[in-house]
């Protein structure tokens, strides 16, 4: 990266900390202006004082339209633009689809759909009257495939990457990219504090007993080092054909590539069956 370039003023939802953390401490690393949001900002305080000139605290619960407002209006005050905001509040259910009730599965909508949502709306007509910017979304692999007791978790992200794939070619006559971002397996406190286990029920306690165990065992022992993924993004972004998703993690390139391997394998074997659905001739 050019180190003539003008500072960058971040915007950055939950970012008191994993990802959300981690790409603040890059982009102050860098020399620029980050906007760092979080439900209790009181936790970044001293990143505040440490750069005080660059950071400024913004309350955001992303459930809540009017707070996004309210924040990107304090950010644009402050700074006078955002030219990256990082999508990367939210939270992971682990749990099969019946265990899992309505309103936890509401919630997730909530956090990681519709919060990401209200940020964007927020902050689309500042960044479509500079045309120019970057919106990065944080996804999952759990956001290009899923596996059995993250079905919340990855409905909600599977719609993000929706939104956003569409997104891309809404704001690409505007200047701005869209980046998706689907981390493998990073030593966040995702396992932990971020994941909310449901309820057992006994007839799936050996279908989803050994997935509510990895995700209990890897809690610290992730092989992704949080502090990497802003570095990638940063490289991504500044590249020249910047592409629309992003993997990190050897873990996520191999079950995307998997995937996506057996969807065309699929695809191919069906084909004949797909392709005589039309009107005879």
């Amino acid at each position: 990266m050019s180190t003539q370039r003008s500072p960058r003023t971040w915007f950055i939802t939950g970012a008191s900390s994993g990802f959300g953390l981690a790409f603040a401490r890059h982009a102050l690393g860098l020399g620029d202006r980050v906007v760092a949001t979080a439900r209790r900002p009181e936790r970044l305080a001293e990143l505040a004082a440490e750069f005080p000139d660059q950071v400024l605290l913004q309350q955001l619960d992303v459930t809540q339209p009017a707070q996004a407002q309210a924040a990107v209006q304090a950010a644009v005050a402050r700074f006078g633009r955002i030219d990256v905001l990082v999508n990367n509040a939210g939270y992971g259910i682990v749990g099969a689809v019946e265990e899992t009730p309505d309103d936890e599965l509401r919630a997730q909508m909530e956090a990681n759909f519709f919060g990401a949502v209200n940020v964007i709306r927020a902050a689309l007509p500042q960044m479509r009257s500079q045309r120019s910017g970057a919106i990065v979304n944080l996804s999952s692999m759990g956001g290009q495939l899923s596996f059995g007791g993250f079905s919340a978790y990855s409905a909600s992200k599977f719609a993000l990457e929706g939104l956003s794939e569409a997104l891309a070619q809404e704001m690409a006559p505007f200047g701005i990219k869209v980046l998706i971002v689907e981390p493998g397996s990073f030593r966040t406190s995702f396992a932990g504090d971020a994941l909310r286990h449901m309820p057992v029920l006994e007839a799936y306690r050996d279908v989803t007993g050994g997935i509510r165990e990895f995700a209990h065992g890897m809690n610290g022992t992730q092989a992704g080092d949080p502090a990497k993924v802003p570095q990638a993004v940063v490289k991504a972004l500044d590249a020249h054909n910047t592409p629309l998703r992003l993997q990190l993690g050897a873990d996520a390139v191999e079950a995307v590539r998997a995937h996506s391997q057996q969807l065309l394998q699929d695809l191919e074997a069906w084909r004949p069956v797909a392709e005589a659905t039309g009107f005879d001739a």
